[in-house]
């Protein structure tokens, strides 16, 4: 298998990237409402292309995860925070998911960070699975604070430094 191209994502690549983001939307991992037309547009005023990086496959994007400050809190400047994660599903299987991870540790220690984090859904096994073997570690548990398609659902907090990367 050959290395993905994994690059910083480009204003034009919204609608492709929402594209993504509205094929794979699934209740093992959203928390929002499924997307229904008309769709509001990727990049917006909170979120611009500054905070994606892009998976290409064939000249296209096949994937993105945005990486951003948890806070706009100077003591918290060291930290990276993984707000989204997808690969389409024409892409799946060729490791891209774990090659945005990778680029995204890479890109998080170039802007000063010496720590990751993120939240998954507790019942999605495939994500936290992922997120293990790349070293994120468990380091908190919001029991039940998502009620979705009629179950409450766990809130897990993971992390990893990059400083033992």
């Amino acid at each position: 298998m050959t290395t993905p191209l994994i690059r910083p994502a480009r204003p034009e690549d919204g609608p492709a990237l929402a594209e993504i983001d509205r094929d794979t939307w699934s209740p093992l991992h959203a928390v929002v409402p499924k997307p229904q037309p008309p769709y509001d547009p990727f990049f917006d005023s909170t979120h611009g292309p500054q905070d994606y990086l892009v998976a290409e496959d064939g000249g296209r994007p096949a994937g993105y995860i945005r990486l951003v400050p948890p806070t706009r809190l100077a003591c918290n400047a060291h930290v990276r925070q993984i707000q989204g994660l997808a690969v389409a599903d024409w892409a799946r299987g060729r490791g891209l998911a774990r090659a945005l991870l990778r680029a995204a540790f890479d890109e998080a220690a170039r802007q000063g960070a010496t720590r990751v984090t993120l939240r998954v859904l507790g019942h999605n096994k495939p994500a936290r699975t992922l997120y293990a073997s790349e070293g994120f570690v468990v380091e908190g548990v919001l029991p039940g604070e998502f009620y979705l398609d009629g179950r409450y659902v766990d809130d897990v907090l993971m992390g990893r430094s990059l400083r033992y990367a």
